[in-house]
């Protein structure tokens, strides 16, 4: 039995706050992606963003806490992205009250009817890229050690959406329609958006890390 009078092991204030808030990430990550958006000549869906950011907080988790602490974060991100999209497919074929806009109405079932294909290729994806995202980082750390946080952020991110598009694109759409132009502009603009957010993003994050275990 364990011992009573033994102290609970006291969670790190960074973990808590940063888990949460990777919690919230995984979740509104689908439904951005509802949405497609034009960065210059860039076309990308919008839940890149969230995806990002579940990089970097994973990375910052790897960084301060460990790879094997980041790796249990992705592992329990997937209780609130299956819950997310059990609510989602529930509430979907509830029936609208008579009073509700049609218009809104309409739009609701429109954007969240997504199709096992689409549920299916976002749990893949996820966790592969995830998982990637935090083995390819902590073993750059490995073999240049704690100097280039910004290039091993960059390229882990850079392969982790890479895979993310590739996994997502194909279990999604393939068959549907020709996925080759669509996988090639996801590609190149979450390249580009991983080189130049990802590096300082991360930065900030280990430092808010820091800063609230330091309290």
């Amino acid at each position: 039995m364990p011992d009573a009078a033994a102290p609970a092991r006291a969670l790190p204030s960074s973990l808590f706050v940063l888990a949460i808030f990777y919690g919230g990430m995984v979740c509104i990550a689908g439904v951005l992606g509802n949405k497609q958006v034009a960065l210059g000549p860039l076309a990308v869906e919008a839940g890149i963003f969230a995806f990002l950011l579940l990089v970097v907080t994973s990375s910052a988790v790897a960084e301060h806490c460990g790879a094997e602490t980041a790796n249990r974060l992705v592992r329990i991100g997937f209780v609130p992205l299956i819950m997310a999209m059990l609510l989602s497919i529930g509430i979907w074929h509830l029936p609208a009250s008579p009073s509700m806009d049609p218009a809104y109405r309409d739009a609701f079932q429109l954007m969240m009817g997504q199709t096992w294909r689409i549920w299916l290729g976002g749990l893949i994806a996820y966790g592969t890229s995830q998982t990637l995202n935090v083995t390819l980082f902590s073993w750059l750390k490995g073999r240049e050690g704690n100097r280039l946080l910004w290039l091993r952020a960059g390229l882990a991110s850079v392969a982790s959406q890479i895979v993310d598009t590739l996994l997502f694109v194909t279990i999604a759409f393939y068959g549907v329609f020709p996925v080759g132009e669509l996988l090639l502009g996801q590609m190149l603009a979450k390249v580009v958006l991983s080189a130049l957010l990802v590096p300082p993003l991360i930065y900030a994050f280990v430092a808010l890390a820091r800063r609230l275990d330091a309290q």
